[in-house]
């Protein structure tokens, strides 16, 4: 690394140490079937609300200074600009998402349009999501919050459930925080999640931020993905260069949500899962069973936040961040 980088990194630190940054204003654009965010008059990410696409999604996700972490593709159905041969091209990995890979037996996390790409799907049907409704936009002084409602339904268009998103965005000058509540409803009979690995609350990274380039830290200082994937964390951090420029994001899992901590899905090649669903696969013991049933009229919800940063975090910094975010009832 270069000394000016070095320099950068080290001023850039020291301010989220000693720093009382101002809130940023929070802006909600709708547009037919999408929310533009936009923080103090800058667009950071749009909430894509599933009108063409198997699932709705968040993309892009930037920084304060305009770095992108995230993928930049599919857009749409559309992977064009990618490389198919890649193998962790994946583009159902969407920039940020909610998904799960065996929903009483049907595939919410793969999708049918990409399905050319897949070589080991001929087993599993895939389910899709349908908008409902968006039951709240609403903006504050510093915050912005969007909740919507999605049938999750089967090939034959049959409704299995429903799902309740809600997003509260807000920001400062380094940061910006997605606080992310996730909710399945077991409105047509029981709801079973299986165990898979393939979910459940997804975000693909640049890649510039993947291998060989990752620098992967969670909660209890284990870093790199063997020593992080499938094990239980309050938190996952992944930190790098992007264009030069030090940046970094982190999903904290909150205490209230489902099995918390929750395990992660966490790979080097840039995606940052947490999924409670998969003891079996996480395990590798055939004997273990992380399925779960939720009774018909019931619901299991699920509950993050995700901080984008420029700059850099120490474990230390992370781990106070965190602790305000648990405290917060």
């Amino acid at each position: 690394m270069t000394q000016n980088h070095t320099g950068l990194r080290a001023v850039l630190s020291f301010c989220f140490a000693s720093a009382v940054l101002s809130a940023g204003s929070v802006k909600l654009e709708r547009h037919q079937d999408q929310i533009a965010v936009l923080i103090d008059g800058r667009l950071f990410t749009t909430y894509y609300l599933a009108a063409e696409t198997a699932k709705p999604y968040l993309m892009p996700l930037q920084t304060a200074s305009g770095v992108v972490v995230s993928r930049s593709f599919p857009a749409g159905n559309d992977v064009l600009g990618a490389n198919p041969r890649n193998p962790s091209f994946e583009p159902h990995q969407r920039p940020l998402y909610f998904a799960h890979g065996n929903l009483d037996g049907l595939d919410y996390w793969g999708e049918q349009a990409f399905d050319r790409f897949y070589d080991d799907h001929a087993h599993q049907a895939y389910g899709h999501a349908r908008l409902k409704a968006v039951d709240e936009q609403a903006e504050s002084a510093d915050r912005a919050t969007v909740q919507a409602r999605y049938q999750l339904l089967d090939p034959n268009e049959r409704e299995i459930a429903e799902e309740t998103q809600s997003y509260t965005f807000s920001g400062d000058e380094r940061t910006r925080i997605i606080d992310c509540e996730f909710v399945l409803h077991a409105t047509a009979g029981p709801l079973v999640a299986g165990d898979t690995k393939e979910g459940t609350f997804g975000i693909r990274l640049n890649a510039e931020l993947s291998a060989p380039h990752d620098h992967m830290l969670n909660s209890l200082g284990s870093r790199g993905e063997k020593a992080i994937w499938g094990k239980p964390a309050e938190w996952v951090n992944y930190s790098g260069l992007v264009s030069g420029k030090p940046v970094g994001i982190a999903v904290f899992d909150s205490p209230s949500s489902f099995r918390h901590p929750t395990p992660w899905h966490a790979r080097a090649y840039g995606l940052l899962a947490a999924n409670p669903f998969a003891q079996r696969e996480f395990s590798k013991d055939p004997k273990q069973d992380g399925s779960w049933t939720i009774p018909e009229g019931q619901s299991l919800a699920f509950r993050y936040r995700v901080v984008i940063y420029d700059g850099e975090l120490s474990a230390g910094q992370l781990a106070d961040m965190y602790r305000q975010y648990a405290s917060v009832k």
